[in-house]
């Protein structure tokens, strides 16, 4: 999915992409019901990369249906709102949180206030997820 950032939704999208700390990535339970999650992510301008703990409810339901949505939180006036979905995977192949320079950089202060190390992070979120957008659509 292309973002076309010569629109002002595009752009907003785009920044937001680029410099928001956190998101929403919602998973479907087994019975159907939709599990919303607060997440840290990285954009590299097509996919989205999570690292989560492991044995959560959130990697079985991506387990037993990859489609998922991932939004921002809104201006709490209706306005501002994206929300992109498509399908999320465990990608093992992705390197530990804290081999990712850009997401290092990108959390370091927020490591600082978990106390934590980027290391010490890396290995309690030691699962990478995947999620690749397909449809993006808000205002």
């Amino acid at each position: 999915m292309q973002i076309d950032t010569s629109t002002e939704f595009g752009a907003r999208v785009a920044r937001r992409l680029e410099n928001d700390g956190v998101a929403w990535l919602t998973t479907v339970s087994a019975d159907g019901a939709p599990q919303p999650s607060p997440i840290w992510f990285l954009w590299d301008g097509e996919t989205i990369l999570i690292y989560s703990q492991p044995n959560t409810p959130k990697l079985r339901h991506i387990a037993a249906n990859p489609r998922v949505s991932f939004n921002f939180d809104g201006d709490k006036r209706g306005g501002d709102i994206i929300i992109l979905t498509g399908e999320a995977q465990v990608e093992a192949s992705a390197p530990p949180a804290h081999q990712v320079p850009e997401y290092a950089a990108k959390y370091a202060e927020g490591f600082r206030r978990l106390n934590m190390t980027p290391e010490q992070f890396a290995g309690l979120y030691s699962v990478p997820i995947r999620f690749r957008p397909a449809r993006l659509r808000g205002h």
